[in-house]
């Protein structure tokens, strides 16, 4: 079985409109919600083997957040410029190059491609969930879609049953 942490990057500052979209850092509310799902995950137990990460600052700084938070700074990180604003394909295409020997995997990253992405694997779970992500992907929030494959180059549409979705505004 794998498992897949699908987690946006919080709510980013506008605050300096010469930098770059890339350069965009975290703001307060997206600090919080990064806090809030990172002890969300570290209190429901889990076990992230590897985090593939955007290079886009407010994604990085999400990650890097939500794992401070978690107590975890052993957990591998690879920062990655491929999966910045790159379309739900190549996030898919990179998971399934992830290393069998992971068994939960969490990719930080960015909408439109996470929401196209968390829609296309799943093809089951609990109703309040999937009604939840079909209607949007929340900055902060972080899906958790399980799958009955022994190698990620396995997954495939509709393959995932969505385990949880949690929304950073409901943990406050």
């Amino acid at each position: 079985m794998k498992t897949l942490y699908l987690m946006r990057h919080g709510k980013s500052a506008w605050d300096d409109p010469s930098l770059d979209d890339h350069d965009r850092p975290l703001a307060p509310r997206g600090r919080k919600a990064a806090r809030l799902v990172g002890h969300e995950l570290k209190d429901r137990g889990a076990r992230i083997g590897l985090v593939l990460c955007s290079t886009a600052r407010r994604a990085a700084d999400t990650a890097d957040r939500l794992l401070e938070v978690m107590d975890a700074p052993d957990i591998p990180m690879e920062r990655e410029r491929g999966l910045y604003l790159c379309g739900a394909r190549a996030l898919l295409e990179r998971l399934r190059d992830a290393p069998d020997s992971v068994s939960s995997l969490m990719l930080v990253a960015h909408n439109p491609d996470l929401h196209d992405l968390a829609r296309e694997l799943t093809g089951s779970g609990e109703e309040r969930h999937r009604a939840a992500l079909a209607e949007k992907f929340p900055t902060g929030a972080c899906a958790v879609i399980l799958f009955e494959a022994a190698r990620w180059a396995d997954l495939d549409s509709g393959a995932g049953r969505l385990a949880d979705f949690i929304l950073p505004r409901k943990l406050s």
